[in-house]
């Protein structure tokens, strides 16, 4: 009996901890910089899908695939909501770690008081490319809290944070090195 005890505790010791998901990964991270837990929301899940579907039907890495973020995140009634998106890797934990080391995107993942996120992906049509969003959203900043006025007076301001507008294109002579859509 003894011997079977410590034969299953073995066992359970050998057993890989079940991977987390997306959101406690992000939960995690959050936390360790004094932010709150996120916890998946179907409406972001699915405005974050429809985007990562666009961006894979068009082979193409863009915010606007579908339209403008702030009309596209709307039906989620947030007060601040900020996306990330990426392509390349096949699992969540590799593109957690890129947005991790993007300034921009690292401050999305922050977004204070954020409590809300919405995750997908989705392949190109040749199955070689993988697009990623995420929708991560919290509700108005408190009367008085907020960095900037509303329309009028008591009506909360919308912040919508994302990934900066592309600089002006410069003229093909100055361009050396073309690379995602960046001019070098």
């Amino acid at each position: 009996m003894v011997g079977g005890m410590i034969a299953g505790l073995l066992l359970l010791a050998a057993t890989p901890a079940m991977a987390e998901t997306p959101a406690e990964l992000i939960s995690s991270f959050r936390l360790k910089h004094g932010e709150v837990r996120v916890l998946r929301d179907s409406t972001l899940d699915r405005i974050a899908m429809d985007q990562a579907r666009a961006m894979a039907a068009k082979d193409d890495l863009s915010h606007d695939a579908l339209g403008p973020f702030n009309r596209r995140v709307a039906p989620a009634g947030a007060g601040r909501a900020a996306e990330n998106i990426a392509y390349g890797y096949d699992n969540f934990e590799k593109t957690l770690g890129q947005w991790i080391d993007s300034s921009g995107h690292r401050k999305n993942l922050l977004l204070h008081n954020a409590s809300r996120v919405g995750i997908a992906s989705a392949k190109n049509a040749s199955g070689k490319r993988t697009y990623w969003a995420m929708v991560i959203a919290g509700d108005y900043e408190p009367k008085g809290k907020g960095k900037g006025k509303g329309k009028k007076d008591g009506e909360p301001l919308v912040a919508v944070k994302r990934e900066a507008a592309p600089a002006k294109k410069p003229k093909s002579s100055e361009c050396h090195i073309k690379l995602l859509s960046l001019c070098i």
